[in-house]
Formats: structure tokens, C-alpha cells, sequence
């Protein structure tokens, strides 16, 4: 039977170590950790240094930036599974194939959403049909400013929506604040109007 697991959070909230926490949880050293970003400066490539540090080597490390779907059909029946980050995912599927200045950003908004949301569909379809656990982590982009440019507010509407996707899709899904997770869809649905 399957499993889907949603983490959510704000930037430094602590989500990607409680992600990490569930899956030890659930699968020990089993566990497959499908990572989604790119290392496309000095920074970066740090940050993934630290991510990759912080967890065990005997899990199956996967980077995929945009296939995550395709990943998942791979894998093998049953698995505990993590992917991190769902964000960077929708901005790698965003931004693929696009020359963006800082002025003008040429692309067909709702193509992009659609084709953003079609993916996240299939990764939900494949949790279901493979009877995994998938653990995934995104930030939580809806409690900020109003991005001040175009593609700012483009990335965040959609973000915003495969977040509500997913959340309506999974079985629990937490949010984390200074590093404290507290589990929202259990509590969402105490407060359902009748």
C-alpha cells in the first residue's frame, strides 16, 4: 500500500532534516533519495556538499532535475523514497529550454503550469502503482511578499498550486517552523466545516 508523506516549510525551517528523519524511520539504511538540484554555482555546490554529508552513505543517491516521475517508475516495488525538493523541481521544469533576460520573460505561462502540473501528476500516479512511501519535501511559498518581477509571481502561483495538489494527494502532510514539524492535514480536517 502506498504512502505519501508532504513536507513543507520555509527556507533554514528544518524540513529537509525531517524529511531525512521520516524515511530513517521508515526504511533505516533502505531508503533512496532522489535529489533535484542543480549545481550551478560555488554556493550551490555547497549546499548540496552539506545535504549530501548529512545523510547516510548506504542510501541510493539519484539526481534527477526534471524526470522525477520516470525515476520513480524504476524503482523498485514497495520502497521508502525521498525526494527533495519539490520547488526546485517546478523551477528546473520552469526554466528548461528558456532563454530569460532580466527585462522580458518569453514563455506561455499556462503551457508551463500544465506541463509542471502534468509531471507532478505522473510522480503521484507512480507512488500509487508502485506502492511506494515517498517522503516530499517543498517550501512553503505562500506567506511571503509578492514577488516585485514577473517570473517571481509565475514560479510562486504554481508552487502554490502543486503544493495544494500534492497536500490533497497525501496521507500526512507537516510543516515545519524553527525546526518544530506539526501535522497540518490531520488537523485541517478536524476544522472541515460541515
Amino acid at each position: 500500500m502506498s504512502r505519501l508523506i508532504l513536507v513543507l516549510g520555509g527556507a533554514r525551517s528544518g524540513k529537509s532534516s525531517f524529511a531525512e528523519e521520516i524515511v530513517t524511520n521508515l526504511g533505516g539504511l533502505e531508503v533512496t533519495y532522489i535529489a533535484t538540484s542543480q549545481p550551478r554555482d560555488k554556493e550551490m555546490k555547497e549546499r548540496i556538499k552539506q545535504h549530501q554529508a548529512s545523510r547516510p552513505q548506504e542510501w541510493t543517491t539519484i539526481e534527477e532535475s526534471r524526470e522525477v516521475s520516470q525515476i520513480l517508475s524504476e524503482i523498485k516495488k514497495g520502497s521508502v523514497v525521498l525526494v527533495d525538493c519539490l520547488t526546485v523541481l517546478i523551477s528546473n521544469l520552469l526554466l528548461q529550454n528558456e532563454e530569460l533576460n532580466e527585462d522580458e520573460y518569453d514563455f506561455n505561462e499556462q503551457m508551463k503550469e500544465e506541463e509542471i502540473i502534468s509531471e507532478i501528476e505522473k510522480i503521484i500516479t507512480k507512488i500509487k502503482e508502485k506502492d511506494l512511501t515517498v517522503v516530499l519535501v517543498s517550501n512553503e511559498v505562500g506567506q511571503g511578499l509578492v514577488p516585485p518581477y514577473k517570473l517571481g509571481r509565475v514560479y510562486r502561483d504554481i508552487a502554490g498550486r502543486v503544493n495544494q495538489l500534492v497536500a490533497n494527494e497525501a496521507d500526512e502532510v507537516y510543516i515545519t517552523y524553527a525546526g518544530l514539524p506539526v501535522e497540518i492535514k490531520e488537523l485541517a480536517e478536524r476544522t472541515k466545516f460541515n
